[in-house]
């Protein structure tokens, strides 16, 4: 199945047309998820800064790995919240 076949399996849509396809979360998450998207793209605009006032590589170093840990963490929650909404109501 290629990747514009697959089909969410909550709402049955096909996944080309995104457009109709809506997340099943809650206020709280979506909020919450929202919260930590506005963190870390203020970490991204203080990275982009550092860059330009050429500070020490091992600092932008350092605040890009907190920046992907932080995206990383935002993954996590998106997935656990999918699989105990979506997921769990299709099985």
């Amino acid at each position: 199945m290629s990747d514009s076949e697959k089909i969410c399996l909550n709402c049955k849509v096909a996944s080309e047309s995104v457009v109709d396809q809506t997340s099943h979360h809650s206020e709280k998450t979506i909020r919450e998820l929202v919260n930590r998207m506005s963190r870390i793209e203020g970490q991204i605009r203080g990275i982009k800064g550092m860059i330009e006032k050429y500070a020490y590589c091992d600092d932008v170093l350092n605040q890009i790995a907190s920046a992907q840990s932080a995206l990383n963490g935002v993954s996590k929650l998106l997935l656990e919240k999918h699989m105990k909404s979506c997921i769990r109501e299709q099985l």
